[in-house]
């Protein structure tokens, strides 16, 4: 018989590895190729030092088959794990996500999520991060079921936000459990990485990541979701395009600051989703001024109404305007975002929340 991949994936189901199971059990085996009895694959998707351990059984199993002439298995140095193991370990230790995208036939819902709203920015720094927390609490004090996933998987910040640290769990090895926040289900990458640990992919892993994160969390383990909002890092790259070709995204909410600069990236990303035929509920205008707590005096460190312009020039709509306040950088500093106590900073999101709830967006 001649050498096939079934027979190599065969005689791999067969090895049991360190941790447990199989190399195909725990989806371990990536890029398998025969051809003319050379047989290569990639081990991916554990600890290094694991894969590094099981190497030489599994070389030497596939050495063993006929008309097999050399065996190259090669282990990524510093792989992400996935989510192979044991259920026992995965429900101590925790999924992990990274790894290659599977295929997948076009846009899918997410299951137990009835909409999904990006919030993009096309540049850092503006206060998407921090919209986007801030506006989920308060639509879950509106009396929404709010999820908050964080795609910002170089700058993963919304546990810090959202006062968020334990390590999702894994029952089965395969679903991942969120966590929940002042009333939100929550999942972000940062939440398998120590805070000062670099995420250090290629596109294809943070396609793949994207990929988990929305089809393998299980998004209603508090209830179905009205509303899924996903926070996207700066910028119009894979993780946008992964977004917006492998969901039914229903709009996104774009956040800039009035400055020209921030504009010009709020265009870009405006431009990208628009071509990608994903609907814009709105435009934020974020950091729009600033009142002296002490005098009362208000100044527009970024401009004023720039936004708002923008917004009726390219005839969008406009959401409304969020200052610049102390108390929302302490706030989320501190693990609980403003829009979960009083103020005019909280009632500045409740207005915002209100609106989207308003126009039967949300």
């Amino acid at each position: 018989m001649a050498l096939s991949k079934e027979t190599v994936l065969a005689t791999l189901q067969s090895v049991e590895v360190p941790g447990g199971g199989t190399a195909i059990s725990r989806d371990l085996v990536r890029a398998l190729a025969v051809q003319n009895g050379v047989v290569r694959f990639v081990l991916e998707g554990a600890p290094q030092p694991e894969l590094e351990a099981m190497r030489p059984a599994l070389e030497a199993a596939i050495k063993a088959l006929p008309e097999v002439t050399s065996v190259t298995v090669v282990v990524p140095a510093g792989a992400p794990r996935g989510l192979g193991g044991t259920a026992q370990q995965s429900q101590q230790r925790g999924p992990a996500i990274g790894g290659h995208p599977k295929p997948q036939q076009g846009p899918q819902k997410v299951p137990g999520v009835k909409k999904i709203i990006a919030v993009g920015s096309g540049k850092g720094g503006v206060g998407k991060s921090t919209v986007a927390s801030n506006l989920a609490v308060a639509l879950t004090r509106a009396g929404k079921k709010v999820g908050l996933l964080d795609a910002d998987i170089y700058g993963p910040s919304l546990p810090r936000m959202m006062g968020a640290s334990k390590r999702p769990a894994s029952p089965d090895g395969q679903t991942i459990l969120p966590l929940q926040a002042h009333g939100v289900t929550l999942m972000s990458v940062g939440l398998m990485l120590k805070e000062s640990e670099a995420v250090i992919w290629r596109g294809p892993m943070l396609m793949g990541a994207m990929q988990q994160m929305l089809f393998q969390v299980k998004w209603d383990e508090y209830g179905p979701l009205d509303v899924l909002l996903i926070d996207l890092p700066p910028g119009t790259g894979d993780v946008q395009l992964t977004l917006c070709q492998k969901t039914e995204l229903d709009g996104a909410i774009i956040v800039s600051t009035p400055q020209d600069v921030a504009l010009l990236d709020a265009k870009k990303a405006i431009d990208m989703f628009q071509r990608l035929k994903t609907p814009i509920h709105g435009l934020v205008e974020n950091m729009s001024s600033y009142v002296c707590p002490n005098c009362g005096h208000e100044a527009h460190l970024f401009g004023h109404g720039g936004v708002a312009a923008e917004a009726k020039a390219l005839g969008l709509p406009f959401l409304g305007a969020l200052p610049v306040d102390l108390d929302v950088r302490l706030a989320g500093d501190a693990g609980t975002p403003v829009a979960a106590g009083e103020g005019p900073a909280a009632e500045g999101y409740a207005a915002l929340a209100q609106g989207l709830v308003d126009r039967d967006l949300i």
